[in-house]
């Protein structure tokens, strides 16, 4: 049978082909699609041989590290954007894929209705909440598209925001509020918070009466920033108001409990922390709010749909069905290592990270608080008389770090270590962002 290589470089006439189609499929290096039996049985071992182990030290991470099919020389510590997948993950997309093209009839994908199903089962168990509450969609921002146009509000209401939520939770209020006449606040929190109460106040301050909405981001992807969502949600309830999180920075980060936190929404991106596959997301619709919520998208399905709770907002036409079945390989992978362990172990990296580069780089300033219980794993940070976009170009050009550079008031540079990187990783790093600041 003909590799994915080999009909590419049919297809491309065999020219050039390293330089035409990603590394990973290129002649130079092996991917999922070049796997034998074998090595997919090897890769499905390695998650028996984790979950087996008992002492968690850093040979347990380097087992974890190899979980994934990352270039050996790259640093990459990107996770607020986009990380890559576990290898379990990579086979069970590839081989789905695989299925339909092979049979796209309708009688091949109704398996796909099921699958679809233990996925919303599993997300449900991951994320604390009933599966009628949850809804499969295709990222963070459709997630908070469904929440900001399918809310009944005009004239003298109020929407209260978070001055660093991502525009999909931020600007996408100021169209809507154009067009229907509601009032915008959004609330301003101090620079490097030192306690809960820091970031408390401002909130409690802007809600009034007329407060129909609380919507923040669980953990800033500019700032670092974590806001003790659990209390801000009771807060906006207090005030007889919905509390919305958007969790794109803890969603597969944090140990999320959603009916302990309390929010009536909370949305998420498969594609970041949780390591899952692309164009998958979720929606978290609180039971008692999914009446209260309009669906965005009409369609085929909607007649049953709309009878079972948060099923409504994923009547989305095609889908990639493969992604859809793939979280739940995804929240196996999670389980396997335990959703507090990993919390603990992004913590104690981001820690490594900010700790070590406070001490080896006079004069560092960080946006992002030292304190775990006010951050995530997102750590913003510039070494003085560094240029943002220059040192970010620099470190993966010469040294093979992969982050972001930020501007604006968090001007900086973004690095968001996870699981699949190790102590080792985070000495590199710190080496390499020393060699060039000074």
């Amino acid at each position: 049978m003909k590799t994915r290589r080999d009909f590419l470089n049919h297809a491309l006439g065999g020219v050039v082909v390293s330089a035409s189609i990603p590394s990973f499929i290129d002649p130079g290096s092996r991917g999922v699609a070049d796997m034998t039996p074998g090595e997919k049985v090897k890769a499905e071992n390695l998650l028996d041989k984790i979950s087996s182990v008992d002492v968690v030290d850093e040979s347990y991470w380097d087992l974890v590290k190899e979980a994934f099919s990352l270039k050996p020389d790259l640093l990459l510590m990107h996770a607020a954007n986009l990380c890559p997948s576990p290898i379990s993950v990579q086979n069970q997309l590839w081989d789905l894929t695989l299925d339909v093209d092979q049979d796209a009839s309708a009688q091949n994908r109704r398996k796909f209705s099921g699958l679809q199903e233990k996925s919303r089962t599993m997300l449900a168990g991951f994320l604390g909440a009933n599966s009628n509450e949850i809804a499969i969609v295709r990222n963070t921002s459709a997630a908070n598209a469904t929440v900001v146009n399918g809310l009944d509000l005009g004239p003298g209401d109020e929407v209260v925001l978070w001055d660093q939520n991502h525009p999909t939770n931020s600007i996408s209020w100021d169209v809507r509020a154009e067009r229907y006449g509601f009032k915008v606040k959004r609330v301003g929190t101090p620079v490097n918070p030192k306690s809960p109460e820091d970031v408390i106040r401002p909130f409690q301050d802007a809600l009034t009466s007329k407060t129909r909405l609380l919507s923040f981001s669980h953990v800033s992807n500019i700032s670092g920033v974590k806001l003790p969502a659990k209390r801000l949600c009771a807060l906006a309830h207090s005030n007889g108001s919905l509390a919305m999180v958007d969790g794109a920075q803890s969603f597969g980060c944090l140990d999320v409990d959603l009916h302990d936190m309390g929010c009536d929404f909370y949305t998420g991106s498969a594609h970041k922390w949780f390591l899952g596959p692309r164009e998958a997301g979720v929606l978290y619709v609180r039971g008692s709010a999914v009446n209260n919520l309009w669906a965005t998208h009409v369609g085929v399905g909607w007649e049953n749909a709309v009878r079972n709770g948060a099923r409504k907002f994923e009547v989305l036409g095609q889908r990639d069905d493969a992604a859809v079945a793939a979280v739940a390989t995804t929240v196996r992978f999670h389980e396997t290592l335990g959703e507090q362990r990993v919390e603990a172990r992004v913590l104690e990296l981001a820690s490594a990270l900010k700790n070590g580069l406070g001490k080896r780089i006079s004069g560092t300033h960080f946006h992002t608080p030292l304190e775990t219980d006010m951050s995530g794993g997102v750590v913003v940070f510039l070494p003085p008389g560094s240029d943002a976009r220059s040192l970010v170009t620099a470190l993966y050009e010469q040294y093979g770090v992969a982050g972001a550079a930020m501007g604006g008031a968090f001007t900086g540079v973004r690095l968001c270590p996870h699981i699949y990187n190790t102590m080792e990783d985070v000495e590199r790093v710190i080496d390499a962002v020393e060699s060039l600041a000074s």
